[in-house]
């Protein structure tokens, strides 16, 4: 387990990474976690070797109490676990406040307490004077520390507390450090400020109670939110000016406009300020855990975040692909392989043959002595996406296409026909799909009910390949997008059908394009089936025969 004294062995650059995803994190709008999504969460970035993961108010919720006491019996292997609380109630001594024996309950060996640092909340939120909030905070560290807890102070609201009142912000700081805090935590809670303010209020700071704080051993923290969309600057900037821990959430998950962005604050801090965060080993594993976390969320990952999402390393235009191939300083300030990220060439009308070499060699295509077929490739890709085919969101169904053209696109089945009908009784729909395919040159025939037309025949084409087929039961459509390309033309316009599918592991993205939604749809679900056999097939040991 890590400990946080201080120790000739540490690293003079040593920045402590707090996450807060399940408990700051889980406050965003639209995020609701199990119990075994919290669980599964902690132990994800315990692999990804944080130093303290908050995993939640013990006390506040039956679900919080259980999950400490679930990782009391299965103690995570590397991270400190850490309760979080508010400071006693104003009428009561810690030993008879409820809220603190929940504390000692969860068995953590670190406790994070926070306190009011605005006196505004003191007087309107708390509804007490602003002498007893000096001894509420006071008085719960102290008791905190006589039942064996380490405490982290958390001084909440700090930087607008102490820009309205800065002696009584400063007097909430010291009583903490004498009651035996052993880090202060600056919080930007509002999320309102900015880089410049940040440091010149810490600089302040430093100069006011550094002697004091020095000779208690205390350390500095950092917790900002994303409001001015500056948290992760401001954690930035603070760092700089000597704190060292950096409190936040991955993905920048929280309430409002979220936290400070654990997958951006990281790597920048170690791999353009030279901080010592994570070991080379675990940055590595950073966009998975980012993919992760956002999975067991139920959250679609936000493809264009720095770092860590699809497109971070991502080439559309031709130049930008031929200069990436040549050196890849030219258009990325990093190897993405360092953040466990990859590069992407993307595939659009914008492309240039450089992307259709790039994108076959992803596949395991070699076209680089096949001039001719990398030129008809681009012609027949810009004339597709003249029509409404969108290929740098639907790489699987490229992939198709190229395979196609090459003679490698082996065919699993065949659709014959296919009837939709749908059925509607008062406010309730039904959908009947009747499908006709060949699969080994025999017809099979099925149908099956949905509660939409696409669903429909998504059920019906699965139980017409289930059994030649098995592993499609693995398969699942994830994502479904569709979009009206030629508005004017009313119920007539063509439409593109983007499906995501999954087999557990793997995601991949096919494309529909027709004047007939059901049939762009059709197209999407078809090339998302063919697709995940593909990757089956590719994935199996060949036989005596194919080797």
């Amino acid at each position: 387990m890590i400990h946080t004294n201080h120790s000739t062995a540490e690293p003079a650059n040593q920045v402590w990474i707090y996450d807060t995803t399940l408990r700051d994190g889980s406050q965003r709008e639209g995020i609701s976690l199990s119990l075994e999504d919290k669980i599964r969460i902690a132990r994800k970035l315990d692999e990804l070797g944080v130093h303290f993961i908050e995993g939640g108010w013990p006390g506040a919720n039956p679900k919080d109490v259980q999950f400490f006491w679930r990782l009391q019996e299965e103690p995570l292997e590397h991270a400190e676990l850490v309760a979080f609380c508010s400071t006693r109630h104003p009428k009561k001594i810690p030993a008879e406040d409820p809220k603190m024996q929940a504390i000692l309950s969860a068995g953590t060996r670190w406790v994070t307490i926070f306190g009011k640092s605005w006196d505004l909340h003191v007087t309107e939120g708390l509804q007490t004077t602003l002498d007893e909030n000096l001894r509420m905070i006071g008085d719960t560290i102290e008791y905190l520390r006589s039942q064996g807890r380490r405490v982290i102070y958390d001084a909440e609201h700090w930087f607008d507390g102490y820009q309205q009142n800065p002696e009584y912000a400063l007097k909430t700081l010291q009583a903490a450090i004498a009651a035996g805090a052993e880090w202060l935590v600056f919080c930007d809670t509002n999320g309102g400020k900015l880089p410049h303010e940040i440091q010149q209020i810490l600089t302040e700071v430093y100069d006011a109670i550094g002697t004091e704080a020095a000779s208690a051993g205390i350390r500095y923290g950092i917790h900002t939110h994303n409001d001015s969309e500056t948290a992760v600057a401001n954690a930035i900037e603070s760092v700089r000016g000597g704190v060292t821990m950096v409190q936040g959430t991955i993905n920048g998950y929280g309430e409002r406009c979220g936290n400070a962005n654990l997958c951006a604050l990281v790597p920048n801090l170690q791999l353009k300020l030279g901080y010592d965060c994570l070991s080379e080993q675990q940055l590595s594993h950073l966009t998975e855990t980012s993919r992760y976390v956002s999975e067991v969320a139920n959250l679609a990952p936000n493809e264009h975040a720095a770092f860590v999402g699809r497109s971070a390393f991502a080439h559309k235009g031709g130049i930008h692909v031929s200069a990436v191939q040549k050196n890849p300083l030219t258009y990325e300030h990093i190897r993405p392989e360092v953040v466990g990220n990859q590069r992407r060439i993307v595939i659009s009308d914008q492309s240039g043959t450089s992307n259709i070499l790039s994108k076959a060699k992803s596949f395991g295509i070699d076209l680089q002595s096949n001039t001719t077929a990398s030129r008809e490739l681009l012609n027949q890709l810009k004339k597709l996406e003249n029509e409404g085919y969108q290929f740098e969101a639907a790489e699987a169904s490229f992939e198709l296409l190229m395979r196609g053209y090459l003679g490698q696109r082996q065919n699993f089945f065949e659709l014959k026909e296919f009837y939709v009908h749908n059925h509607k009784q008062n406010s309730y729909t039904t959908s009947l799909a009747t499908i006709k395919v060949a699969v080994g040159g025999k017809d099979i025939i099925e149908a099956a009910e949905g509660n939409g037309p696409v669903s429909a025949l998504d059920a019906a084409l699965r139980k017409a390949l289930i059994n030649v087929y098995p592993e499609i039961s693995e398969y699942h459509l994830t994502d479904y997008k569709v979009r009206i390309l030629d508005s004017a033309s009313g119920t007539s316009a063509t439409t593109r059908v983007l499906v995501e599918s999954s087999n557990g592991e793997t995601r991949w993205t096919t494309v529909g394009v027709s004047g007939n939604i059901i049939d762009a749809s059709y197209q999407a679900v078809v090339e998302g089936l063919e697709y995940g056999l593909m990757l089956q097939k590719a994935s199996q040991p060949a036989s005596p025969a194919e080797s």
